[in-house]
């Protein structure tokens, strides 16, 4: 079970370096019976991802399962610090940062799973911008043959401070993972924000279009406008045409209740008979879709709430089938 250390002080060593040299970016590899899984590793000098909107583990770049593809790349821009160039279920924190409203220009602010960062001479925050890290915090990586285990541990001179731990598990009873995430307060001030997965799911690189479904477990109502592009049928978001020549859709969903069990989504694509079903624990704070001709994004966001010397423990449980019939949302209408 080996163990690896970075922080933005030392050099990349050890076996990262071996995995670095397997490819362009520090990367390893989990895999089971059911399927194998490829990541990129956190690593502020040599990492895949260096920009400040995403956590920075967890970073998926390939998920196979009986010879079909669930993340892949679905972007051309490989720019580490570009925000969105990226792929997996990429997770991030929505609210502007820990400690951003009470900073000065030229202060510190936390993005979690990220580090401090350098607050501008700006009217508000901007999450597609990638600001200058002032503290990378420091990480460490425990993996087996199954499952993996990313720790950051960022302390600040304002009052905020955590540990961060999110453990990917390959599920050994049905194929799929689970995300568990724990956020430990080790600072003296209290920890609010709300926390989102992206998702980017390229399921078998297919185009976005009539072929894919978007199934909740409630009924579906948005104030957004489709533009002819989608429409919501009870609880299934339907594609009425394929999103190429760069169109896009994007819309806020309302209709869940307070009950866990409403957090819930699936993707499934009828061509390839490929799908995937992700499940919260905690209740639904927020539901957004987004979407381009390469990538479907059901964005399901969870409330962190974590007093001074407490923690919280969230899950995700991401399932994968292969047949419409093993939809658990599925509904004849």
């Amino acid at each position: 079970m080996p163990v690896i250390f970075l922080s933005a002080a030392l050099p990349v060593s050890g076996p990262l370096r071996a995995a670095e040299l397997s490819g362009k970016y520090p990367r390893t590899e989990l895999s089971n019976s059911f399927v194998v899984m490829k990541l990129f590793l956190p690593d502020p000098v040599n990492g895949s991802y260096r920009a400040t909107r995403f956590d920075w583990s967890g970073i998926i770049s390939g998920l196979q399962y009986k010879g079909h593809e669930y993340f892949s790349a679905w972007q051309e821009n490989t720019d580490p610090f570009c925000h969105e160039a990226l792929t997996g279920p990429v997770e991030g924190y929505e609210k502007p940062g820990l400690g951003y409203a009470e900073a000065r220009p030229g202060e510190g602010f936390i993005r979690i799973g990220i580090g401090i960062l350098e607050k501008e001479d700006e009217k508000e925050y901007q999450c597609f911008k990638t600001y200058k890290i002032i503290n990378h915090g420091v990480w460490a990586v425990e993996q087996g043959t199954d499952w993996i285990e990313f720790t950051h541990t960022l302390a600040s001179s304002f009052g905020y401070a955590y540990v961060y731990t999110k453990r990917i598990e390959l599920k050994n009873d049905e194929p799929g993972f689970k995300l568990i995430h724990t956020l430990k307060n080790t600072g003296r001030k209290h920890i609010e924000t709300d926390q989102f997965n992206h998702n980017f799911f390229t399921i078998d690189d297919q185009p976005t279009g009539p072929d894919f479904t978007i199934r909740f477990p409630w009924i579906c109502r948005t104030e957004n406008n489709l533009n002819g592009l989608a429409t919501l049928d009870q609880n299934t978001l339907r594609f009425l045409e394929s999103l190429s020549g760069g169109k896009s859709i994007w819309m806020e969903l309302n209709g869940y209740g307070r009950d866990a069990a409403d957090h819930q989504v699936e993707v499934f694509n009828r061509k390839t008979g490929a799908g995937v079903r992700v499940r919260g624990e905690q209740p639904l704070h927020k539901a957004v879709f987004w979407a381009r001709e390469t990538t479907a994004c059901p964005e399901l966001y969870t409330w962190i709430s974590v007093p001074p010397g407490q923690e919280q423990t969230w899950t995700s449980d991401y399932i994968l089938f292969l047949n419409e019939n093993e939809s658990s949302l599925y509904q004849n209408n």
